[in-house]
């Protein structure tokens, strides 16, 4: 059986790591470059790190912070954020990032995937999908949240995973930040329908949301934020925890 990851996430805005509620409300969660050290030192299996609002501002991802972030963790990094073209791909690789995260640029253009995967391999491009169930159905928001779309999120899975894409990262907008616990349901959905690693994000509050998760929701990975940044659960102990439960887990 795969081990199952654990990742934290640094959500930056201005510099800063933030945290919200389904996507608002966000206040200062610290200094990106010193969480980064920390997690890595704590045992996370990787780190994600998301310009949240490169895309609304129109702007490219903080380079220079992703240099001095990679500079300090030995662990896979991806980041995401305002990435539209191979050119900002190879930036933010040679920067030292491990995999790149794209969503509203797939939304827009989804043959970006295509050339992404074609140019660096699929194992470095990972599609993000920020989903919202409105009446019963899943649509993919764009726009860090902002904009709803008019795609079937399960549906644009299995498209971008047939362009090339190596991992998704599936956030639920209705659990994110709540602490209620993973969407379970359209995470098995979607882990059960692709032959890809599926990361879940959105709405982790304690350590048997983990677990179910990676049972129930049958996640490759369970992606967190403010829990780890305000060390509610610190990851040794969550790792622990889940080492007890039977999930296969690195120590």
């Amino acid at each position: 059986m795969l081990t199952k990851r654990i990742i934290p996430c640094l959500d930056i805005k201005d510099g800063r790591t933030v945290k919200g509620v389904n996507f608002v409300e966000l206040r200062d969660a610290g200094d990106p470059v010193e969480l980064g050290k920390l997690y890595a030192l704590e045992g996370a299996d990787e780190l994600v790190f998301l310009d949240i609002t490169a895309t609304v501002e129109k702007r490219k991802t903080l380079v220079e912070l992703v240099t001095k972030v990679a500079k300090t963790i030995n662990i896979p990094f991806t980041v995401g954020g305002g990435i539209s073209t191979v050119e900002d791909v190879k930036a933010l690789l040679n920067a030292g990032a491990d995999k790149i995260s794209v969503n509203s640029s797939a939304v827009k253009h989804p043959e970006i995937v295509d050339q992404m995967a074609a140019e660096f391999g699929s194992q470095c491009i990972v599609v993000a999908i920020d989903t919202k169930n409105i009446d019963g159905v899943d649509f993919v928001h764009t726009h860090g949240g902002r904009k709803p779309t008019l795609k079937i999120t399960q549906e644009w899975a299995k498209e971008v995973m047939e362009r090339g894409a190596g991992e998704i990262l599936l956030t639920s907008m209705d659990h994110d930040g709540t602490k209620s616990g993973f969407a379970n349901g359209i995470t098995s959905e979607i882990s059960s329908a692709l032959s890809i690693p599926v990361i879940a994000s959105g709405g982790a509050g304690k350590m048997e949301h983990f677990k179910d998760v990676f049972t129930a929701g049958k996640a490759d990975a369970a992606l967190a934020a403010s829990i780890f940044h305000f060390k509610e659960i610190p990851i040794p102990d969550l790792k622990a925890y889940l080492d007890r439960e039977g999930v296969t887990i690195r120590i």
